[in-house]
């Protein structure tokens, strides 16, 4: 599938939003997840094949530094009457793919991508809801919210660079949502797990939505179920990246530190 720039807007320094329009999107089925997403695949700039491909053939018929760099993003909305597809992306400057796209991306460019998927919406029969992540998770968390049933109670947890990195959140529900900020030093890597310890957690059955940092979120994973007594089916976890890992270096070992992390507490 293929869709095309309609327009971009940073909403942080380092969160550019991209609405896209046209292609194959009158089509798309959309899933009633909260955390949908689109496998995108992004050509080289030298790349001998037109801007519409199929990825599966490319690869098939072009060497692999001509193959398309294979990324994975969360719906942030989509508005079946227009067929407008909204994504945000996560730029770190110039490294990595999809961030250096979406910062230079121009209204009619294309983006192709396959999918969409998803697995996870707030129960509506939770007690209440506890929401936890970075950046990274900030698109899934926010749609997440806007599904949340009114009065009801949920707990957010959001990581980010500083208050200039943060958006504003809708939700109909009874909202705790608390930022919290990196300070450059080795202690960033504990913040969200160390304010997990110590939260106090509402009575009732919580559906948990924890996403973001690789060993962040194998820690959390780990309170939650083995300290906390969550079931494992009332919540939804993955790791989304990891610290001094590139995305290539990350997507090459990811399956293997995703089945250690179950198996530490199933």
């Amino acid at each position: 599938m293929h869709a095309r720039v309609i327009s971009t807007r940073w909403l942080t320094p380092n969160l550019v939003r991209v609405v896209l329009g046209g292609g194959d999107l009158p089509e798309l089925e959309m899933p009633e997840t909260t955390d949908t997403y689109v496998n995108v695949a992004i050509r080289p700039a030298d790349a001998p094949y037109p801007e519409i491909f199929d990825p599966k053939a490319v690869c098939a018929e072009h060497e692999r530094d001509l193959w398309p760099a294979r990324r994975r993003y969360t719906v942030r909305d989509w508005d079946g009457a227009t067929r407008r597809l909204t994504l945000d992306f996560v730029v770190h400057g110039p490294s990595g793919v999809g961030g250096p796209w979406a910062a230079a991306a121009q209204p009619g460019d294309v983006l192709v991508f396959e999918g969409p998927s998803g697995g996870y919406r707030p129960d509506p029969t939770a007690d209440w809801h506890l929401m936890i992540g970075d950046e990274s998770a900030l698109p899934a968390i926010a749609a997440s919210l806007e599904a949340v049933p009114p009065g009801v109670a949920v707990v957010v947890r959001l990581l980010c660079d500083g208050p200039e990195h943060e958006v504003d959140l809708a939700c109909l529900g009874i909202l705790d949502l608390r930022w919290l900020h990196r300070s450059g030093g080795p202690g960033d890597a504990d913040l969200l797990s160390e304010t997990i310890h110590d939260l106090h957690f509402p009575r009732g059955r919580v559906h948990a939505f924890v996403h973001g940092e690789a060993d962040e979120i194998r820690r959390i994973r780990r309170h939650l179920l083995a300290d906390r007594g969550l079931r494992r089916e009332d919540m939804s976890c993955s790791p989304y990246w990891r610290r001094d890992m590139t995305d290539e270096s990350w997507r090459q070992v990811k399956r293997d530190f995703v089945a250690a992390m179950e198996a530490e507490v199933a």
